[in-house]
């Protein structure tokens, strides 16, 4: 990603998290920045245009950690598990930033490019499902992207309600990742051999 863009969406991150997304400026964002605000507008027509590349920026965080931490090694379940801390961690985390995307998002026509800013997480979890059905520890029967997407989704809204919609102490949360990780195991029909 090209220099300028990266500190232009990370300072939008940090105006929009400082200011909220109604009172932060373009004039907040690019002194942030360091550029001039005609730079701002050679990579983007508005403030709420920055919110499509700040969920992308926020998926790609999730996807690097994700990657960073799952090893091809370790059992399906264990990276289930592992993949399951870290979208609860990174909500928690970022929370905030969350609900300006989602607001930014709604209040934009940026809303169908969600699945495209999902297709490299979507076939990462494609990939995982594809070799745990490989390996006879999930059920043959299923579809590895349709899977990942669902999964994808139960993973992520369970972090969001805990997190985002009635901030959750860590013992609840810790008690609805364990539902989550249950309810996919049997749903994915998984043989933990």
């Amino acid at each position: 990603m090209d220099n300028k863009k990266e500190a232009i969406i990370e300072s939008a991150i940090h105006a929009f998290r400082e200011k909220g997304m109604e009172k932060a400026t373009v004039s907040d964002i690019v002194k942030g920045a360091g550029i001039a605000q005609g730079t701002f507008y050679l990579y983007f027509s508005s403030k709420l245009s920055v919110m499509l590349s700040i969920a992308e920026e926020m998926t790609e965080r999730i996807l690097r950690e994700i990657q960073r931490n799952v090893h091809e090694e370790l059992p399906f379940y264990r990276k289930l598990e592992i993949v399951v801390d870290i979208v609860f961690t990174m909500t928690k985390e970022y929370r905030d930033v969350f609900a300006l995307v989602y607001a930014g998002l709604a209040s934009t026509d940026y809303m169908q490019e969600w699945e495209t800013i999902y297709e490299s997480y979507y076939a990462w979890f494609s990939n995982q499902l594809e070799q745990a059905k490989a390996d006879g520890v999930i059920r043959a029967s299923l579809h590895p992207q349709r899977t990942a997407e669902i999964l994808i989704g139960l993973i992520e809204d369970a972090a969001e309600q805990t997190y985002m919609y009635s901030q959750q102490d860590d013992s609840k949360a810790e008690l609805k990742k364990k539902e989550v990780l249950d309810f996919a195991g049997h749903a994915l029909g998984l043989n933990p051999a």
